[in-house]
């Protein structure tokens, strides 16, 4: 079994510290005021304890805006492209391969998440998803490892997780899942086949 993270491993990140500076340079919205609405909901909203709706109202639509939800989101997506150096092509040799189960082990709010795994063929491509957004828990708490470990019903062992994040790679390691952080995909090739992954 291989889980990857997806934001910074497969993808960039959807909404991370220069995607969120971006837009709001975009829509010429105030940075420090955004951060600290943004701060005190995006976690509920990556456990999918609050709606996009809700995180938009606390953080932007607070006041009348000359934009919309729809046109603010969008641009939210636009976000989202394959990470530069990126373990995309990996996956899809794994894939191809049919000696693994692969999942995603990630942090997404749920609208984000269901946007990037279907645009960019995620879904296709795992098997399981065991993304924040669905399990109300986040990395690198503990739980969303222990929980994971339920879900899959292998010994931790038998679990190969990626990483950007060495935070999130020693949350898993924790547990006894074998750990890679995530360097580039020719650092990640490299290390897959001396495992005998590929």
């Amino acid at each position: 079994m291989i889980l990857f993270d997806v934001g910074g491993v497969l993808l960039t990140n959807g909404w991370d510290l220069h995607e969120r500076a971006t837009a709001l340079s975009h829509f010429h919205l105030d940075f420090a005021e955004f951060e600290a609405m943004h701060l005190a909901h995006y976690d509920a909203w990556e456990r999918d304890a609050i709606s996009l709706a809700a995180y938009l109202d606390a953080t932007v639509f607070y006041e009348p805006r000359e934009f919309t939800r729809d046109e603010f989101f969008a641009f939210m997506l636009t976000q989202s492209k394959p990470q530069p150096n990126g373990a995309l092509g990996i996956l899809r040799r794994l894939e191809a391969s049919n000696k693994y189960l692969l999942g995603a082990l990630n942090n997404e709010a749920r609208e984000t998440n269901e946007y990037r795994f279907t645009h960019f063929g995620l879904r296709k491509l795992f098997q399981v998803a065991l993304s924040s957004c669905y399990m109300g828990l986040r990395k690198p708490e503990p739980a969303i490892y222990r929980r994971a470990l339920d879900i899959l019903g292998r010994p931790s062992e038998r679990i190969l997780f990626i990483d950007d994040r060495a935070e999130n790679v020693a949350g898993a390691a924790a547990v006894g899942m074998r750990a890679i952080r995530f360097e580039g995909a020719d650092a990640l090739r490299l290390e897959l086949e001396r495992l005998e992954v590929l």
